[in-house]
């Protein structure tokens, strides 16, 4: 089931407990009440936070402070790791923004407490990597321990992060390309601009996600094992290859942008070239039809037959004379 589509019980959308083999068992609100964990067992449990009844148990009945329950309700927040002392920590992360009809790069705030036996997870919109996290339990392939919890979803989160980003270059692969083969073809500018913001708004979270990700990495806590540093350090990579890989998509675009708009420049100028050859070209003989139609007497040849003739015979070489001369400065 999508955590969409599952209303939760007085907020309370997952709560597992983690068996310590990769499987979990299903959870009820009214149980945690009565729960004791068994020993090589973990408990999981995913709110959501705009809830009343979840911000309730979180202040009454989660055992935390007010200033941790503070931060975990806030509305505004990103992406940072807080410790709590006593080993326990608070982590905010974000994730891709898969629900119909969102934008992607409008990410999704995790909001996660953890401890050697605890996870507690709230967020305000779905997240495909809760999905994720509940299907690998169903096929008892799941995490075994709250450590291995906080690193599936955040690889979770990176996977979608590496989808997007991928999905942008090859975007921007065809545009490229399709100007490679067509020298007349026009990008998009709106599209253009939709790639452009969507990179700077992913780059804007993932930076803090990716030094989280290192201090993670760095950090020693009894309920972490080795093998999960160098995992938190693999994630750390993947989010630098992605930022990266970010940066130069905004430098991609920033270039076809340019070269757009030197090609527009260059085409008026060819047009203001061409206007200016024709008003010189033109401005002589308008000079002299504009003399010689002067309603006076006395113009030379306004008496003789070929006067008309010999009028526009002088017209005409002048013309060719400009054309000469145009020719010979090579503005033609």
């Amino acid at each position: 089931m999508r955590e969409g589509d599952q209303g939760g019980e007085r907020g309370l959308v997952y709560g597992y407990v983690l068996d310590g083999e990769g499987g979990a068992r299903r959870l009820s609100r009214d149980a945690l009440a009565v729960l004791d964990l068994r020993p090589g067992e973990s408990l999981w449990l995913h709110w959501d936070r705009s809830v009343p009844g979840a911000r309730q148990w979180l202040r009454d009945s989660s055992g935390l402070n007010a200033f941790a329950c503070d931060l975990l309700l806030e509305e505004a927040t990103r992406p940072r790791l807080l410790h709590l002392g006593a080993e326990r920590l608070l982590l905010f992360l974000r994730g891709v923004n898969r629900n119909p009809g969102a934008a992607p790069e409008d990410m999704v705030s995790l909001r996660i407490y953890a401890d050697a036996q605890r996870v507690i997870s709230l967020r305000l919109r779905p997240l495909q990597a809760i999905d994720s996290l509940c299907q690998a339990f169903e096929r008892r392939e799941g995490p075994c321990n709250a450590s291995q919890v906080l690193l599936f979803l955040a690889e979770a989160l990176t996977d979608h992060v590496d989808t997007l980003t991928s999905d942008l270059a090859e975007r921007l692969d065809a545009i490229e390309e399709a100007l490679e083969q067509d020298e007349q073809a026009v990008p998009d500018r709106h599209q253009l601009l939709t790639l452009r913001r969507q990179a700077a708004s992913l780059r804007r979270y993932l930076a803090p996600q990716r030094d989280i990700y290192a201090q993670l990495a760095s950090n020693h806590l009894s309920w972490r094992s080795s093998e999960d540093a160098d995992q938190w350090n693999e994630l750390h990579n993947r989010l630098i290859r992605n930022l990266e890989e970010l940066e130069l998509a905004r430098e991609r675009v920033s270039l076809l942008q340019e070269a757009e708009h030197r090609r527009i420049t260059e085409r008026m100028n060819r047009t203001m070239y061409l206007l200016g050859i024709i008003t010189g070209f033109f401005l002589p003989m308008s000079f002299l039809t504009g003399l010689l139609g002067i309603n006076v007497g006395g113009i030379p040849g306004s008496e003789h037959p070929y006067g008309f003739v010999l009028a526009c015979l002088l017209i005409g070489g002048l013309a060719l004379f400009q054309w000469w001369l145009f020719r010979r400065l090579r503005w033609l």
